[in-house]
């Protein structure tokens, strides 16, 4: 029989074992502290101006026009101080019930308390009317340049997330709820978690995002057969074993974005993009990039199209024995097959037959949600991380994608980890997005200082192994798909800049959903569909004006294009040949290669 003092007892036990799990814990996190890496020289001495200009806007805004701002400060705190008045008036008479909230509904309060309890909807309230005065105020500021507009936007949304209440744990109902439950074991978790992610970067905070022992490139992701056929310092080939008897004669290579790995399209059987181009008949080729380390400090964009691009061309067309291939380039990689192309429409070489972009970025006159990192203090302070390590550290490249989407890969991540005290999800996409890569810190430059910055190939041409080339000398037939919700490479840029380039056969084709889920979206799932329309490529807004909605993936509209580019079938080839032998099954060596600096 279970006594009132026994149970005493367990409690008691418990609590001394939890505050010896945290006293361990805290002396880790110490610990782990002492390991922080230096900073950033980006946001160091010249970059503060990155937050320095921005804020100084509204400084001179403040001297230029103060009853304006006067004005804002006064219509918020009369908002403020009525609800807390109507608040604390009815709560007094116990009649207080929390208002409607007629507004959209943000999943960060999807707690029915924050609907019905008066503290925590009180909390909310007063968030929700600082953050409109804040946005509101902002908005009315005038005489800003584009630049300094979107730099304000921009911090001033980082501060209106993090300021959340949802971020803190005496504001967070869930947290405090299942710290009631557990009797404080989730915060205890959370704590471990916390060390736990403090350790593994060093000294730095990063919440993991998903579980990095659920998965294992080879084993249950990045599963397709195929072979490693070639490779040199800069990638692999891989090339996948056909699964039908005949194949189409041109054969077909894949350039991923080196920014990450190759293994997003193939991450599980039922929405890999690779099988199922294999599966449609094609003899497809799959560049694995190296991940770089400090050795490759002067690598640069000509080294990736001589040593990459035009490499494999080369032992595609070798192995193949065909005059020319079909080729795709994702995201930074279609970028720069836009280069490759106008190089070889200069040398008169047609070893590509036709190309493929997906979410590529040519013309950079709007550098989008990247603006503020794309301006010339934030870029100094880039070439001075690069010169000290050699590469463009994926570490830094992960944090500033995660900033622009704060919520869902940062403070969500981090309550449910570090309040919750859950473990990081089994997820494959997260896991791939965590699985990132360096940038040679030559290249890195030459593509923002020359492609970013200056703009150059849609404007006087960018220098390149001799040539300048434009936008304008990619003339092969072309497909581009671009994602409607894409805050990587917008696809109205995405779609300026295929409307400047030269050829006169072209196909724009518009996903629904962003930069990955947008091109991973397979037909077997019949989640977003796409967009075509027969106006020409030349005014954005009057294309999409006149399209045509088709529910369901645009794989098999692009592979349809893409057979009637591809020739006659032949007998399907093996990986390889007698000149290229494999050296590794798929996926390859590269592809698992980690580089700590």
């Amino acid at each position: 029989m279970t006594t009132p003092e026994k149970v005493e007892s367990a409690a008691t036990q418990q609590m001394r074992d939890n505050l010896a799990r945290i006293e361990t814990l805290t002396q880790r996190m110490v610990e782990a502290f002492a390991q922080k890496r230096a900073p950033n020289p980006a946001l160091e001495g010249p970059g503060l101006d990155l937050y320095v200009s921005s804020s100084s806007a509204l400084l001179r805004e403040m001297a230029a026009n103060p009853a304006k701002i006067f004005e804002a400060q006064v219509s918020y705190w009369a908002q403020a101080m009525t609800h807390y008045i109507d608040a604390t008036h009815a709560f007094a008479q116990g009649t207080y019930k929390p208002p409607a909230d007629p507004g959209p509904k943000d999943r960060r309060f999807s707690n029915p308390l924050w609907d019905t309890h008066p503290y925590f909807n009180f909390i909310k309230q007063q968030y929700l009317i600082a953050s409109s005065s804040i946005e509101e105020a902002l908005s009315k500021i005038e005489g800003l340049d584009p630049v300094d507009r979107k730099r304000l936007d921009m911090f001033s949304k980082q501060i209106i997330d993090m300021m959340a209440p949802t971020n803190f744990l005496a504001t967070n109902p869930d947290a405090l709820e299942k710290a009631v439950a557990t009797e404080g074991e989730s915060l205890v978790r959370g704590l471990e978690n916390l060390v736990r992610d403090i350790e593994a970067n060093r000294g730095d905070l990063v919440v993991t995002l998903s579980d990095k022992n659920a998965f294992s490139v080879g084993h249950n992701i990045g599963t397709a057969k195929g072979q490693v056929v070639w490779r040199n310092r800069l990638m692999e080939i891989i090339q996948y074993e056909p699964t039908t008897p005949e194949v189409h004669k041109t054969p077909l290579i894949i350039f991923p974005p080196w920014i990450n790995k190759f293994y997003i399209l193939d991450l599980k059987p039922q929405n890999s993009l690779i099988r199922w181009i294999v599966d449609q008949g094609f003899t497809l080729f799959v560049v694995s990039w190296k991940n770089p380390d400090r050795s490759y400090a002067d690598v640069g964009m000509e080294d990736y199209i001589r040593d990459g691009y035009l490499a494999a061309i080369e032992q595609a067309k070798a192995i193949t024995g065909e005059k020319q291939v079909n080729a795709v380039g994702y995201c930074i990689a279609g970028t720069t097959l836009s280069l490759v192309l106008s190089l070889l429409d200069q040398r008169k070489d047609r070893s590509i037959k036709s190309a493929t972009f997906f979410t590529t970025l040519t013309d950079f006159s709007d550098q989008g949600e990247f603006t503020p990192f794309l301006q010339d203090d934030f870029v100094d302070g880039i070439e001075r991380q690069v010169r000290m390590d050699g590469v463009l550290s994926s570490y830094y490249m992960t944090r500033t994608f995660s900033y622009l989407r704060a919520n869902d890969l940062i403070y969500q991540p981090a309550i449910r980890s570090y309040m919750l005290g859950e473990s990081p999800p089994a997820f494959d996409l997260l896991y791939w997005n965590g699985d990132s890569t360096n940038l040679p810190g030559k290249m890195a430059v030459e593509y923002l200082r020359g492609l970013c910055q200056a703009d150059a190939f849609t404007r006087d041409g960018f220098e390149l192994m001799g040539e300048r080339l434009h936008v304008s000398g990619v003339k092969v037939p072309l497909c581009a798909i671009a994602c409607e919700t894409d805050h990587i490479a917008p696809w109205i840029a995405s779609f300026n800049g295929v409307a400047q380039m030269g050829s006169s056969d072209k196909t724009f084709i518009l996903s629904e959903s962003g930069h990955i889920a947008g091109i991973v979206n397979p037909p077997t799932k019949d989640k977003y569909g796409h967009y075509t329309s027969e106006a020409p490529i030349a005014d954005p807004q009057a294309w999409k004006a006149a399209a045509t909605y088709t529910k369901g993936s645009w794989w098999p509209r692009w592979g349809a294009w893409l057979a009637a580019q591809s020739g006659k079938r032949v007998a399907a080839r093996p990986p390889g040949s007698a000149s290229h032998p494999p050296l590794a099954p798929a996926p390859g060596t590269y592809v698992a290669e980690v580089v700590t600096l």
